[in-house]
């Protein structure tokens, strides 16, 4: 990316927003640490709750928090698009410069963005990394196995693919088609990305574990549609002109 497309990191214009399903016992809770968090780094941002087809009262609440303050919006999903359906939607009604997003379920620290700004300086993207990642053994493995693989195959060497703390210049989605509906949608935009030559770069960030709720990651039919997905995106990608 050229180093003057690149949005000026300050003063800072930052749109962020967090997916959930079915998070009703997370999503006020995630909101009021944005709210808390914000403030303190930008004068200028937004923050957007993808209710992504819940069926609990996520939505209700969403709206609620809207209502009492004007820098969150709620959109909704009709119905469940998945992960990727989700941050996709995210990253479309973004309207600041700069896109910065996590997971509605509470297990990232909002005061950790300050880490990430810094890199802006240098590179055009900022993906963190999981320090002591606070899940179960299985679902860390599986992380390591895909991240291996998913490096392999788009050349992306990064620690930590999926982690869901990741700051890009919204410029990037103007540029490019987002097709993943599942778990691949990290790995499907930093690869996008990396052959339109944008710049990655990464930082540790503290993980907590889920208060409550329940993860659907892990779901069989989930990973199976990821590795589907990966093959149909190597062949568009690294075969493609």
């Amino acid at each position: 990316m050229p180093a003057g497309v690149r949005p000026p990191r300050s003063p800072l214009s930052l749109s962020v927003f967090f997916p959930c399903y079915n998070e009703e016992a997370n999503v006020e809770n995630t909101t009021r640490a944005a709210l808390r968090a914000l403030p303190r780094i930008s004068d200028d941002f937004e923050i957007i709750i993808v209710d992504d087809g819940s069926r609990d009262r996520t939505g209700e609440i969403a709206d609620r928090l809207a209502a009492e303050h004007p820098q969150v919006r709620a959109v909704h999903n009709r119905p469940n698009l998945g992960y990727g359906g989700a941050l996709q939607r995210g990253f479309r009604e973004a309207r600041k410069a700069w896109v910065f997003y996590t997971d509605g379920d509470g297990q990232f620290d909002f005061e950790e963005i300050g880490l990430l700004l810094p890199l802006l300086d240098r590179y055009d993207i900022v993906s963190g990394y999981r320090l002591d990642r606070k899940d179960p053994w299985l679902r860390k493995l599986n992380a390591f196995c895909w991240t291996a693989l998913v490096n392999v195959v788009f050349r992306l060497w990064l620690r930590d693919i999926d982690c869901a703390f990741k700051i890009y210049p919204r410029a990037l989605f103007e540029e490019i088609e987002m097709k993943s509906m599942g778990a691949l949608i990290d790995t499907e935009v930093l690869a996008r990305a990396k052959r339109l030559r944008y710049t990655i770069g990464q930082i540790g960030v503290h993980h907590f574990p889920r208060r409550a709720g329940t993860q659907t990651g892990a779901n069989l039919r989930v990973i199976l549609r990821a590795f589907k997905e990966l093959f149909l995106l190597r062949r568009e990608i690294v075969r493609g002109p």
